[in-house]
């Protein structure tokens, strides 16, 4: 079965060029002059990737973008902003909001098609990590109807990307579901009134984020971000409820969860009261080395990420690292921080 291309330009030579390209190739295309019929192509057919003109009548290629991610359905579908070159200020602006890639106006055939068979090979591979996170699921399923059918909801459901920095939510929207991280990491964040930030969490992957917000049901509390190109399922809260409603054992999974995560916050929030600038540091920088690393004993962080995480200013942060620096404690080129003496670091002085 062919793959399924909409292309969605208001320009009747470039749009009808770019069809006949395409069909020439093999591809089922769907083509609309509009936005907004663009939109609703979208939903009606669900295609493989998606081209889309920014500057357009109806509704432009930042709406078209905005309501398809809004949609679970057609939020993974890969989407290609074409654009041109004048056009660059505002193409920064739709690759953060989640673009996938872009092509500069005019482009030959090879350009639109190698665009084209990139974007399909990436979603390919997605969904190998994508099976490959659900096989963890299996740890949990058995002898559990209940996590057998999260398991089918998550299996039924499409991983998004997320660019690095990309806000997955904000604090304070309604909560639409629950994210599973299927690969990458995300960092959640509260705003203080004099606009700090503290790093709350790092997820990664097989964990979930907005668990508080669904067994409260309120908004999300926290800012999540991706540290790193990620790739997310998010489960629709609707399906959870019938979910949590059928198997009160799926519930118990999470505030068990949910349990372990208010743990480590009440023991941040220790740390952040008691414990002195080096100590703080020392266990961020221990908590990071659990998470990111196997057998090297690097990770990456900027410093700004780091103070968030340790409750201080980035310049203390740049102080006290050269300080465990000359003390041989860690090595430290650019934001890559490598363990030098992990034991030291355990025992860090209050």
């Amino acid at each position: 079965m062919s793959k399924k291309i909409l292309i969605i330009e208001d320009n009747n030579d470039i749009r009808e060029n770019v069809v006949e390209i395409l069909e020439l190739a093999g591809y089922s295309v769907f083509e609309a002059s509009n936005g907004r019929t663009g939109v609703d192509l979208a939903l009606k057919n669900i295609p493989d990737v998606i081209l889309c003109d920014i500057m357009m009548p109806e509704l432009d290629g930042y709406g078209v973008l905005y309501m398809l991610n809004k949609n679970p359905v057609t939020a993974a579908i890969p989407f290609i902003f074409l654009t041109a070159k004048a056009e660059r200020v505002d193409l920064r602006k739709g690759m953060e909001m989640g673009a996938d890639d872009y092509l500069t106006k005019p482009f030959d055939d090879m350009e639109l098609l190698s665009a084209v068979e990139s974007r399909l090979k990436k979603k390919e591979a997605q969904q190998i990590f994508y099976s490959r996170s659900l096989d963890n699921l299996n740890q949990l399923l058995s002898k559990n109807k209940g996590l057998a059918e999260l398991k089918r909801i998550i299996e039924e459901r499409r991983a998004r990307q997320f660019k690095k920095n990309q806000v997955i939510y904000y604090e304070g929207d309604k909560g639409n579901g629950l994210y599973l991280v299927i690969k990458g990491r995300i960092k959640t964040v509260k705003m203080a009134e004099d606009g700090r930030e503290l790093m709350t969490g790092i997820y990664t992957t097989d964990e979930y984020l907005g668990i508080h917000s669904l067994l409260s049901n309120e908004t999300y509390s926290e800012t999540a971000t991706a540290l790193e190109d990620s790739l997310l399922c998010l489960i629709p809260k609707d399906q959870l409820d019938e979910l949590l409603n059928l198997y009160p054992e799926v519930g118990r999974e999470f505030i068990r969860l949910l349990a372990n995560n208010i743990r480590d916050k009440e023991e941040q929030l220790l740390q952040l009261a008691y414990h002195s600038v080096r100590k703080r540091m020392a266990e961020a920088m221990l908590r990071l080395h659990k998470q990111y690393t196997s057998a090297i004993d690097s990770f990456k962080i900027s410093r700004e990420d780091l103070a968030a995480m340790a409750g201080m200013a980035t310049e203390t942060v740049s102080r006290t690292l050269s300080d465990f620096k000359d003390e041989g404690l860690i090595d430290k080129k650019g934001s890559v921080i490598t363990i030098l003496d992990i034991n030291k670091l355990s025992k860090m002085r209050n």
